[in-house]
């Protein structure tokens, strides 16, 4: 990463060379749990006037940035990624250019409406709009995905397989219930969750796939405009899409750990969904978007942890109960087979009692 006092002798060339313009100023932009950080740079007499440039790690071709093997040469997945959106017309930041050495990419400054605080301060019946707006997104991306896959995209070349899911639901096991509870499972107890979470990513994993964002949540769609019948939105951060089930994406936007929505409002989004998606069997679909729920919420518990215990930002922590909450519901919905880890978790951890 660049040093701030470098920053302007890097960052104001990069973005002349495409911009033009004259005099710059660089505001660094709050970050998140990723390890890229974003700056917002604004020439006058640019065109356009404000960009944001996004800086990844350190040599990002020999990182987690770089695609993998087989697609032809090394190439940054957020650009990799973005052309396939933009070329199939999903709403994504225009991309000005990028230093594939260096690590830099100049984007499209959409602003700082994120989809997060526009709804936090909504009526019910406006949240409702927006929401509906987000899910057509959800369903233009997977019939994007359904019609046009793309083997030169790299989303096409990963999946959430029961390896996948499952590492992911162990982070729950090793960072929540041990590393942050000392809740230590031993024989028959440790049993019942390894049994129960080894079940949940074979149903996962054997569900039809589509093309899944992977993040699809409110702090990752910015709004862009409103004509006050349809928001305009634009989706951010896919540089990890890849294929999953239906209900993935569904999951994230409608049990965000930013934003809890009432079960009536929940319900109806979810028709909302299934009548939009031109699904013929709700329950089927409700079935999986309940397992997808222990599945991702289970996971973000853990990963909460994890960013404050190895990533030393303790800032996602406050984030945990609504996870539990919705995992606490799901376990209530929960398919039978699944009982045993209900009863368990009640028992070892409060928040999940029912």
């Amino acid at each position: 990463m660049l040093e701030t006092p470098r920053l302007a002798e890097v960052l104001l060339p990069f973005v002349r060379d495409f911009a033009g313009g004259g005099e710059g100023t660089i505001e660094t932009l709050a970050g998140d749990a990723s390890t890229r950080r974003y700056h917002r740079v604004r020439l006058a007499g640019g065109s356009p006037g404000s960009v944001v440039v996004m800086e990844l790690p350190d040599e990002p071709l020999k990182s987690d940035e770089a695609t993998s093997p087989g697609l032809g040469p090394p190439e940054l997945p957020f650009v990799n990624v973005q052309r396939y959106l933009e070329k199939g017309g999903v709403p994504v930041p225009q991309v000005f250019r990028y230093d594939v050495q260096r690590g830099l990419v100049g984007l499209e400054d959409l602003g700082d409406r994120t989809f997060e605080a526009v709804v936090q301060t909504a009526t019910v019946s406006e949240r409702a709009r927006f929401y509906r707006a987000a899910i057509a997104q959800i369903v233009a991306l997977q019939a994007l995905g359904d019609r046009r896959p793309d083997r030169g995209c790299i989303a096409f070349s990963r999946r959430f397989d029961e390896t996948l899911l499952r590492w992911e639901l162990a982070h729950f096991k090793e960072w929540y219930l041990e590393a942050e509870r000392g809740v230590v499972l031993e024989g028959a107890e440790a049993a019942v969750l390894e049994t129960a979470f080894d079940w949940i990513a074979r149903q996962l994993a054997a569900a039809p796939t589509t093309l899944v964002h992977r993040d699809f949540q409110s702090r990752n769609l910015m709004v862009v405009g409103d004509d006050g019948r349809t928001p305009e939105l634009k989706v951010i951060d896919f540089q990890d899409a890849l294929l999953g089930t239906r209900a993935y994406d569904l999951v994230a936007l409608l049990r965000d750990s930013y934003v809890v929505l009432s079960a009536a409002e929940l319900d109806g989004l979810v028709g909302d969904f299934v009548a939009q998606a031109g699904l013929e069997d709700r329950a089927a679909f409700r079935r999986l978007f309940v397992l997808q729920t222990l599945q991702r919420k289970l996971k973000d518990t853990g990963r909460f942890v994890f960013i404050d215990r190895v990533r030393k930002n303790p800032s996602f922590l406050r984030w945990i109960p609504a996870s539990l909450g919705y995992v606490r519901q799901a376990l209530g919905e929960a398919p039978a087979e699944l009982g045993a880890l209900r009863d368990l978790l009640g028992r070892r951890v409060p928040d999940l009692a029912i």
